[in-house]
């Protein structure tokens, strides 16, 4: 996905004069073209809403690049009593500082809102206001944190964003980059799945184990898989490659690459009608996979 490098951005700091934080803040020009752009939009917002350019210009405009911002959002909506925002904010560019390329991951997950989302139209708005990419960007954080051995603040992360996105995903779950949560509502992983480059999930999703059994007992999903609303993967199975699981499907054995499966029991139902599920985002089976006792039942 090509992103234009946009003119200048103009606009006055409110109130009192306060100034952004750089000349790179001010002015949009910074050898960037996605935070250049964020700062555009970010502009043209305070301009058409100018009841939130209080808010817009803290959590964007004030800021030297796009992963500060991101990490600025995401620690105000997870700030409680117990953990104040601006712990977990310094907690959050520790870790962006000791694994650079946490950065380079959650660009691509960005890239993959504004690629995927037909509701989506500026940059802008998953960055202030989609929990989807909040729930993921925290998972981030957390699982970068149980790697480094602090468990506790991983799973004090988690235990925030069940309650504030209602979503819950140990933090030793493992993610590739371009991940796309859409909608994000009761999206559950299990603590040994393991997710490829370039999938998307909607609403309801659980990558579950099949029982009491321990070790390794949760999904494994290759690159480029959409997983439907509601659809529930269990066990340590593995989906193949840019395979489709259609809504509300049980999934307990391997899917191969490139197939659709459907059903519960899910069962392959035939042959994934594009190369990209996960770009596409076509949840509709093909009707020339389904039989005529599908219509209906699906």
């Amino acid at each position: 996905m090509s992103v234009s490098r946009p003119n200048k951005a103009e606009g006055a700091p409110p109130r009192g004069g306060v100034k952004p934080k750089s000349k790179t803040a001010a002015s949009g020009a910074s050898g960037d073209p996605v935070w250049d752009q964020v700062l555009n939009e970010a502009q043209a917002a305070m301009a058409a809403e100018p009841a939130l350019t209080g808010f817009i210009f803290a959590t964007v405009v004030n800021h030297s690049r796009l992963e500060d911002a991101i990490a600025h959002r995401v620690a105000q909506r997870l700030n409680h009593s117990d953990v104040d925002a601006g712990l977990i904010l310094q907690t959050f560019q520790d870790v962006l500082d000791s694994q650079p390329s946490l950065s380079q991951s959650i660009r691509a997950d960005l890239a993959a809102v504004l690629d995927r989302d037909p509701a989506c139209n500026r940059y802008l708005e998953p960055l202030l206001f989609f929990k989807g990419f909040h729930a993921l960007v925290t998972h981030r954080f957390a699982h970068e944190l149980w790697r480094q051995g602090r468990k506790d603040f991983a799973l004090y992360l988690q235990s925030q964003s069940s309650k504030i996105f209602t979503t819950d995903i140990h933090p030793a779950a493992r993610f590739g980059r371009g991940i796309m949560l859409d909608h994000a509502t009761g999206f559950v992983v299990g603590e040994t799945a393991v997710v490829g480059d370039n999938c998307s999930f909607l609403h309801a999703v659980t990558l579950g184990g099949s029982g009491k059994a321990t070790g390794d007992r949760h999904p494994k999903i290759g690159a480029g898989v959409l997983i439907g609303a509601g659809a529930k993967i269990l066990g340590n199975i593995h989906v193949g490659n840019c395979a489709l699981v259609a809504a509300g499907s049980v999934v307990l054995q391997d899917v191969p690459p490139n197939m659709t499966v459907a059903g519960v029991p899910a069962r392959v139902v035939g042959r994934v009608g594009c190369a990209e599920p996960a770009r596409t985002m076509d949840q509709m089976l093909a009707p020339e996979n389904l039989g005529p006792d599908d219509y209906g039942m699906l």
